[in-house]
């Protein structure tokens, strides 16, 4: 490549860079800006209402899964409970006295 070609690139350059700078501070590139920063910030409100409405249908699910939970132990508690009284009574049952005079006689 030879010296004045790449003079020419950088000259190229430089002017390329100046034009993009007159062209990015216009007043019609501020509208420009300033109508991608509104979408900006309508895509950010929509966002958080979805954001919003998610939490609020996580929270009530927790809560029904929290609720179905609690009644699945006080049902398993009271199942428990019905087993030791099932348990105690048949061992009391299988526990019955013999009357004295009815034992038989040890020697």
């Amino acid at each position: 490549m030879s010296v004045w070609k790449a003079i020419g690139w950088f000259a190229g350059g430089i002017l390329t860079g100046s034009a993009g700078f007159k062209a990015l501070g216009s007043g019609d590139a501020k509208k420009v800006y300033t109508h991608a920063a509104a979408a900006a910030l309508r895509c950010k409100d929509s966002t958080m209402e979805s954001v919003t409405k998610i939490r609020e249908n996580a929270e009530d699910i927790m809560t029904d899964a929290k609720k179905i939970n609690e009644e699945r132990a006080e049902a398993a508690a009271e199942a428990a409970e019905a087993q030791i009284i099932e348990d105690t009574s048949a061992a009391e049952a299988s526990e019955v006295e013999i009357p004295a005079d009815e034992a038989p006689a040890t020697e």
